[in-house]
């Protein structure tokens, strides 16, 4: 068995990166462990939030319940945050529809290009 147990995501202030995506997802608040700010998924993994001078920008995608995507939309609308429906982010205040589910892109605080969707890729029938 194999499976992802954290991962460090880069930013220019920890707390508030890892409240930022907290308050996005509906999660639990951050907490530190060692020097990081940490944000538990469901699933187990964490996100391990650490500064570093230079932010290059990554991809970080959140499977997520049907239930679930509704208010993370909401709050992404009510924080007036930019979202596409693609990860070029040439269609802008859409959600996509792949494999018979939804999706949206969006921009954390640091630039990272976050992705909600609710099936995974391949998963769909069309």
């Amino acid at each position: 068995m194999v499976q992802l147990n954290h991962t460090i995501v880069a930013s220019r202030d920890k707390k508030a990166s890892a409240e930022f995506l907290s308050r996005i997802l509906g999660l639990g608040p951050p907490v530190p462990f060692a020097h990081f700010m940490t944000v538990m998924l469901d699933n187990g993994v964490s996100l391990d939030f650490d500064e570093a001078e230079e932010v290059v920008p990554q991809h970080y995608a959140f499977l997520v319940s049907d239930d679930a995507f509704d208010p993370i939309f909401e709050r992404i609308k009510r924080e007036h945050i930019p979202f596409w429906a693609d990860p070029g982010h040439r269609r802008p205040n859409e959600i996509n529809t792949r494999d018979q589910g939804r999706g949206f892109y969006f921009r954390d605080p640091n630039g990272h290009n976050m992705e909600i969707l609710t099936r995974p890729y391949g998963s769909g029938r069309s």
